[in-house]
């Protein structure tokens, strides 16, 4: 089979640099971070490198970064301390008290941590049960869903209930994001 001819599909609309800079750094997915992240850690870290200046540091509220994320607290610092443990970023408070501080995103080095084998509740659900997202507040209805009864870190999925609201999509953590942007 031979390899498809180079296309750019919408030459007129290329890419350019216009005001800021983000960028993601491919070895996530090359050397299996992406793999191993959840959605919460995936969409922090997006977050987080689109709101960085030149040297990977931004300093967004706790507040602010859950709201614009769709994520509850706990999931936010669940998450946090995950890409901390990866070695994808480091965090500092303001002071002692302070849930604020700056975060730092760190090369991308090594390989991800292996989190499944850390502890017996990350197991891998059996084959014959489908995966389920993980529950979150719905961005529209403002109602929670209960929480899961997982260890914080665990990469096993809750148990179905239909009254779950589903996790955003990527268009609509991306809408959030370009309009928190607008708002900076």
């Amino acid at each position: 089979m031979s390899k498809p001819t180079y296309c750019i599909p919408q030459p007129q609309r290329l890419r350019r640099i216009q005001h800021s800079f983000a960028w993601i750094d491919h070895r996530l997915l090359r050397s299996g971070f992406v793999q191993t992240m959840t959605h919460q850690d995936q969409s922090l870290y997006l977050f987080l490198a689109l709101a960085a200046d030149r040297n990977g540091v931004s300093f967004y509220r706790k507040e602010k970064a859950s709201n614009i994320l769709g994520l509850e607290f706990g999931e936010f610092e669940v998450a946090r301390d995950r890409l901390i443990d990866m070695g994808l970023i480091a965090f500092q408070s303001y002071s002692a008290l302070s849930v604020n501080g700056f975060y730092q995103l760190l090369p991308v080095d090594g390989r991800p941590p292996d989190f499944a084998s850390a502890s017996p509740a990350a197991a891998a659900p059996p084959p014959s049960a489908p995966p389920v997202p993980s529950p979150r507040s719905s961005p529209t209805s403002g109602t929670a869903a209960a929480p899961s009864t997982g260890s914080p870190g665990s990469a096993s999925p809750p148990k179905a209930d239909s009254t779950q609201a589903s996790p955003p999509s990527v268009a609509d953590l991306a809408s959030r994001l370009a309009a928190a942007f607008k708002t900076v």
